[in-house]
């Protein structure tokens, strides 16, 4: 799953620069971007998967916040480790993130700098992106760059909300009533697009899948003691069909405001069955790209601001291999040095 996340992203990323692409619904809504993308759908081109990509590859954050949901409830709930306090367990998470964070965003930086268009920093946004509270600063779309890093400063800020609350009233209530508030939060901003990107950019619009992380984890052996099917082919079938079904709401939800909130359950949804009808060898290429993706996340608009200049209106396939194989070479090389560094001790 993580393989299937880091590659929608990493496309997604560049895709939706280049010109006469469809832009995602990401941190707010607009109808018209959808209506573009079913206009595409419809009247499919060569550069129908590029659409798609743009449109829905961002939806690789909540499965990567599913699984961290889900891997919390393993080690520290279901695993062997002992009670820890906060701050132990925040300088840990922490440490573990910029482990992998800095050696990207020096890269980055230093790159942006000696090549056109250099986003200059303020001191206060240096600080905060290292602090990882980057996110909670007023507009953090201007304050977090590269955009993608603001994936460390959510991260943090659910596992720190895991730590006072879920870990300790472990009660399905308390996630569930976690999930309806922030969706409550976020359906009253309909009209105001500024406060629901604030809220969607921190722990508010991270909750419904790390939520449904912490839920599976902990009801997953009754879910698999109640599993009938044992037949490979009915299992197959029920698969695909779990994953037809995903694709189809996918497009029907993200129509209209109040469904569009709940699109990355089906995301979720429809990359387990995903990865569950996988070939063994294309499912271990993406395993391969799950052991680096942490690597590929932030290397990724490193190579993007190379390549995508050059390729922004015309040989947009080429620019996109370029892309790819570029991103895919340095975080394999880039792993080495991260793997030099001393890992933080819980």
């Amino acid at each position: 799953m993580r393989g299937v996340a880091i590659l929608a992203i990493m496309l997604h990323n560049y895709c939706h620069w280049l010109k006469g692409i469809v832009r995602e619904n990401e941190y707010t809504w607009q109808a018209f971007k959808f209506d573009q993308l079913w206009h595409f759908v419809l009247n499919p081109d060569e550069l129908l998967p590029m659409h798609l990509v743009s449109f829905f590859g961002h939806y690789g954050v909540p499965v990567f916040l599913f699984l961290s949901g889900y891997g919390l409830v393993k080690k520290y709930e279901q695993g062997k480790l002992p009670e820890i306090g906060l701050w132990r367990f925040v300088r840990y998470n922490y440490l573990k993130l910029f482990r992998i964070f800095i050696v990207g965003f020096v890269a980055f930086t230093m790159l942006d700098a000696i090549t056109p268009g250099m986003h200059r920093y303020e001191w206060t946004h240096v600080v905060a992106m290292l602090g990882m509270f980057a996110n909670l600063l007023e507009d953090p779309s201007h304050v977090v760059w590269p955009g993608p890093y603001w994936y460390f400063s959510i991260t943090l800020q659910l596992y720190i909300l895991y730590h006072l609350l879920f870990y300790r009233w472990r009660h399905w209530g308390f996630v569930v009533g976690a999930i309806v508030i922030c969706w409550l939060f976020q359906l009253s901003c309909e009209h105001d697009a500024m406060l629901l990107e604030r809220l969607r950019y921190n722990f508010v619009g991270g909750v419904l899948p790390f939520g449904m992380g912490l839920l599976l984890a902990r009801f997953e052996p009754q879910l698999l003691k109640n599993w009938r099917i044992t037949n490979s082919y009915q299992l197959t079938c029920a698969w695909a069909l779990n994953l037809i079904i995903a694709i189809v709401f996918c497009f029907m939800f993200s129509s209209s405001f109040d469904r569009w909130l709940w699109v990355p359950v089906l995301i979720v949804w429809g990359t387990i069955p995903l990865v569950k009808l996988m070939p063994e060898r294309v499912l271990n290429l993406f395993v391969w790209l799950g052991g680096i993706s942490a690597v590929i996340f932030v290397m990724h608009p490193l190579v993007r601001k190379i390549f995508v200049r050059p390729y922004i209106y015309d040989d947009l396939y080429a620019g996109l291999l370029l892309y790819v194989v570029a991103t895919l070479f340095l975080s394999w090389l880039f792993k080495k040095i991260i793997d030099q560094l001393p890992s933080p001790k819980l």
